[in-house]
């Protein structure tokens, strides 16, 4: 019984460094955006790259994205401080996460703050991505990090569950 008790929490404590790790990640690219996004699109032109991207239109839509970024950062680069924000937040976040790490099952609220939040992309990215004028495609893509956000609190939760049924 110990043993599966252990085994349990060493699980929750993956998944739970699974959410860290991608909110931290999530986060920090987020300072350096227009130079990703330099580096992004002359990776999307190069011929090796470019046939297969033209398939699914990704150029354009992260070029004009590019332009714009760069655009707005050269004449209101103010603007940037809400990204700042936004990639604080993540770290933020991650650091909420990694603190439910030391109890999970004391602290499965995380959890469910976390499936909360995650079930929050669905309707923002379908409201205001068209709003916004959002192609189709990338609010989908913005779906599944609000999906595939929940698999890991999901099956924390589940053991979370077991554990507390002992």
């Amino acid at each position: 019984m110990k043993q599966s008790h252990e085994a349990s929490l060493c699980r929750i404590r993956i998944y739970l460094a699974v959410v860290v790790l991608a909110l931290f990640v999530s986060g920090v690219t987020a300072f350096p955006l227009e130079t990703e996004l330099r580096w992004f699109a002359a990776l999307l032109h190069q011929p090796s790259v470019s046939h297969v991207v033209s398939a699914v239109h990704l150029s354009p839509w992260i070029d004009r994205v590019s332009r714009g970024l760069i655009e707005t950062n050269a004449r209101y680069p103010f603007l940037a401080y809400g990204t700042d924000w936004l990639a604080f937040a993540h770290v933020v976040l991650a650091i909420l996460f990694a603190g439910a790490m030391r109890d999970p099952v004391r602290n499965k609220w995380v959890l469910q703050f976390g499936l909360i939040a995650c079930a929050g992309v669905l309707p923002l990215a379908l409201i205001a991505g068209p709003i916004r004028g959002i192609p189709f495609g990338w609010r989908l893509i913005d779906c599944s990090f609000g999906i595939f956000g929940c698999i890991p609190m999901l099956i924390a939760l589940r053991d979370i569950k077991r554990i507390e049924a002992i």
